[in-house]
């Protein structure tokens, strides 16, 4: 069956054009708005690449960072694309396709941590943890990272922390310190911003900065907590299996941090088999229309249209 996957994010989208004799293309797109409504915005990333390609697709997967309860609306996006040749939607918020990309149909855990972060849990039933922010949550995070860090030179700047090199750092990043707050609090990109600093972070800390090292370590036990409280609540007990991975770059390109995090969660959950993500977000939305009817991970994954009950 020919397959549009849409992973729709708030900094970018990609799309996988799957045609029915097996071959695919990825494609970038613009991101996908939270603040407005996003199945329009996903209709319209298909009408574009598939009148460029050519194509018609009968089914259309997606998976959206931010998906509320009421943009879960299989029908509305069935309705919406039926002129391209659509006969099937499913959709589903992106820490499921997370899940599906890292731990396919294992029970576990996949922590997707990016600018923010959302953990989900797999196991007798399902269990979402954090994901609630910039401003209330997403602890170990690129932005909690990042806050950190800046929070360490304003302290070292005004004497009442350690001296550390992110001092220098966050000067060179944002300007003089005296004035750095107004700078980033004026600035309409200020979360990719404070983001942006996890990896001066990352780098600082690599170098031996005992202040910078401690807030490494401190995101990896923020992520060991939510890997650890969502397992509980999904039903996970002793002596079954436990798959505990990740997607995003916080994790994946962060060596100290990804190091840290496995002793802690092996440490937390020594039946744990900590391990690289099988595959690819984009992998994971291809994946949501082939969910087990029986895996608990089903409910969370909204259909419409031919078979969608099957």
């Amino acid at each position: 069956m020919s397959q549009l996957s849409v992973d729709g994010g708030q900094t970018g989208s990609r799309l996988r054009l799957r045609r029915d004799d097996g071959s695919h293309s990825d494609h970038d797109a613009r991101p996908i708005l939270t603040d407005r409504p996003v199945l329009p915005q996903v209709v319209a990333l298909a009408e574009e690449l598939l009148t460029s390609t050519g194509d018609t697709v009968e089914c259309i997967a997606v998976g959206l960072s931010g998906l509320t309860a009421d943009a879960q609306r299989p029908d509305a996006l069935l309705d919406a694309a039926t002129h391209l040749g659509v006969r099937r939607v499913a959709l589903a918020h992106d820490s499921v396709t997370a899940f599906l990309a890292a731990n396919r149909d294992h029970h576990g855990v996949v922590v997707a941590a990016g600018t923010g972060v959302v953990t989900l849990a797999v196991a007798t039933g399902v269990a979402r943890v954090d994901g609630w922010g910039y401003l209330f949550g997403d602890a170990g995070s690129a932005f909690w990272i990042g806050r950190a860090g800046v929070d360490a030179a304003l302290r070292a700047h005004d004497g009442r922390g350690e001296s550390t090199v992110l001092r220098d750092a966050a000067a060179e990043r944002f300007g003089e310190m005296s004035e750095l707050y107004m700078r980033v609090q004026a600035d309409p990109g200020r979360v990719s911003a404070v983001a942006g600093f996890a990896r001066t972070v990352a780098e600082v800390a690599d170098g031996g900065d005992a202040v910078a090292e401690r807030i490494i370590d401190d995101a990896a036990a923020a992520l060991t907590e939510s890997v650890v409280a969502g397992s509980r609540r999904a039903g996970w007990s002793t002596g079954h299996e436990l798959r505990v991975s990740w997607v995003g770059k916080v994790l994946g390109s962060n060596r100290r941090l990804r190091s840290r995090f496995v002793e802690l969660v092996i440490a937390a959950l020594p039946e744990a088999a900590v391990e690289p993500p099988i595959g690819k977000t984009l992998d994971g939305v291809e994946l949501l229309s082939e969910v087990d009817p029986r895996s608990p991970l089903r409910r969370l994954i909204a259909q419409a249209g031919a078979d969608s009950a099957g």
